[in-house]
């Protein structure tokens, strides 16, 4: 029996929120309880072992878990205690092992070490060795860098935008594990493509990227290759190796895997412009909502806590307060202070309070007086995955016409799930505040009359050009308006 180890390793940064995080960030797993914290959720995880398990010769060994919500960069002494828990974990197993499938992020950097996966995948292989294949699975936002590629033997990569594929990515990853240890030699071919992207032609179901994977889920229909696909990066994980790919893996054929990865990245790079963002100033928004019945949702991706950014922003409260919006509006908002105010008041109290800015001093406070109307714990499942949430002490506060859930802790705003934890339903108000540049159609542009994506600030900011990059190579579009792309290839094997 084939003993296959499994570990997972996953954190989305962006290098522009001002607050490190710190190994408390971390929900770590060791042995059984990283399948433990899986079953039942829509994970990559949970894909992997549902395939490994349906194969009688596969014997599934958990190792070692780590995974955050998206933050601020991690500090190099929590990133070094992470490390040595993994190598820990996996000393332990690599006599036995056949395999180790790796489920990573792929947008991790820390305050000193700026290729976090790479790293981690350079210290598996020496300790298994070179013949131990090393299978990985990757956000689409992921940096795939040259030295993980030169320590892995294959990788599958998320094929939707919003993501819903997790478990078949884990799947697919699992799958190619399995044609890896049958006797397939994997070629890999990337293409780096000097370009950054953001903006609803992202969206795979209808957008031009959407084109794109659905080239590479053809090409994963030829029994000569063994995955594909397009990594557009996380533009605010600002690292050298920042950039979008194609990736084209092959059983032995690396001119098809060349050719393929080459004509990938030729057309993504001829659609470059249509994927930048179209961004409305927040004064013009205020102003339209206002003559438009509702609901309308206001997407402040600046502030996307799924993105790396601190969730306190209250740029586009105080927009709407200034621009005497009239209809309902709810808005979440992080701000631990507040939020513990609250507790300590109670129900029904009427507070003084300071929201915003609690964490990204960009964000001048705003004084508000604001009647405590619920309270809670902040644990419940995200609606999209059912994976667990932390939002610590949260209050639900009313000031006037709005409604704002106040959150101790950021957290995945990628669905109406601090919502629905306080039995808040979004679409009995006349404007939503939602901190994701997208979410899953179902969860509000089904409903909602319009959605407009809103030039604000913060650090996960779709207008690029004001975030201020300075580790990334340049030149680099948008950030640069001139950049000349002749495509070539890398190949590993």
């Amino acid at each position: 029996m084939e003993k296959i180890l499994l570990a997972e390793c996953k954190q989305e940064v962006s290098s522009f929120n001002p607050v490190e995080s710190n190994y408390d960030y971390f929900s770590v797993s060791v042995g059984a309880e990283l399948l433990a914290f899986h079953d039942g959720k829509e994970t990559e995880i949970r894909g992997v072992i549902d395939t490994l398990s349906c194969d009688e010769e596969m014997q599934v060994v958990p190792i070692y878990g780590a995974r955050s919500n998206s933050a601020g960069p991690l500090k190099q002494e929590s990133f070094e205690r992470i490390v040595s828990e993994f190598k820990q974990s996996l000393s332990s197993h690599a006599d036995q092992a056949d395999a180790l499938l790796f489920c990573l992020h792929g947008a991790m950097a820390c305050t000193e070490e700026v290729d976090p996966e790479g790293y981690l995948l350079s210290e598996a292989r020496q300790i298994l060795g070179d013949k131990i294949p090393i299978v990985i699975s990757l956000d689409l936002h992921g940096i795939l860098t040259k030295k993980m590629l030169q320590n892995i033997n294959g990788l599958a990569l998320y094929h939707t935008y919003p993501h819903i594929d997790f478990v078949d990515t884990g799947r697919r990853s699992a799958e190619l594990l399995i044609s890896i240890l049958r006797g397939a030699n994997p070629v890999i071919s990337r293409v780096k493509i000097p370009v950054l992207v953001r903006g609803d032609e992202l969206i795979t179901a209808t957008g031009v990227y959407g084109e794109s994977i659905r080239y590479a889920q053809n090409l994963e229909t030829d029994p000569r290759v063994l995955a594909a696909g397009i990594m557009i990066g996380n533009p605010f994980t600002d690292v050298p190796e920042l950039c979008c790919q194609s990736v084209v893996i092959t059983d032995a054929e690396p001119e098809l895997a060349e050719a393929e990865a080459l004509q990938m990245a030729q057309t993504f790079w001829k659609q470059r412009k249509l994927m930048q963002p179209e961004l409305m100033d927040m004064d013009q928004a205020v102003d339209k909502a206002n003559k438009i019945p509702g609901p309308v949702i206001f997407t402040d991706a600046a502030d996307a806590t799924s993105s790396g950014a601190t969730g306190d922003s209250n740029a586009l409260l105080e927009a709407l307060i200034e621009g005497d919006f009239s209809g309902e509006v709810l808005a979440p908002i992080v701000d631990p202070s507040a939020a513990y105010m609250a507790h300590s008041a109670g129900i029904g109290q009427k507070l003084q309070v300071v929201i915003g800015g609690a964490l990204d001093s960009r964000y001048p406070p705003l004084e508000l007086e604001v009647t405590v109307e619920k309270l809670g714990d902040g644990e419940y499942p995200l609606e999209s995955s059912g994976t667990p949430e932390h939002a610590g002490p949260t209050a639900v506060l009313r000031c006037g016409n709005y409604t704002i859930v106040c959150l101790s802790r950021s957290v995945r705003f990628i669905d109406r799930s601090p919502f629905l934890a306080h039995d808040i339903n979004p679409e009995d108000f006349d404007l939503i505040i939602v901190k994701s540049p997208h979410c899953e159609p179902r969860f509000f542009d089904d409903w909602a009359e319009c959605n407009f994506n809103i030039d604000s600030p913060g650090s996960t900011s779709a207008n690029l050009k004001t975030l201020g990059h300075k580790i990334c190579g340049r030149p680099l579009y948008p950030l640069d308006s001139e950049v000349n792309f002749t495509p070539s290839s890398e190949t590993y094997q």
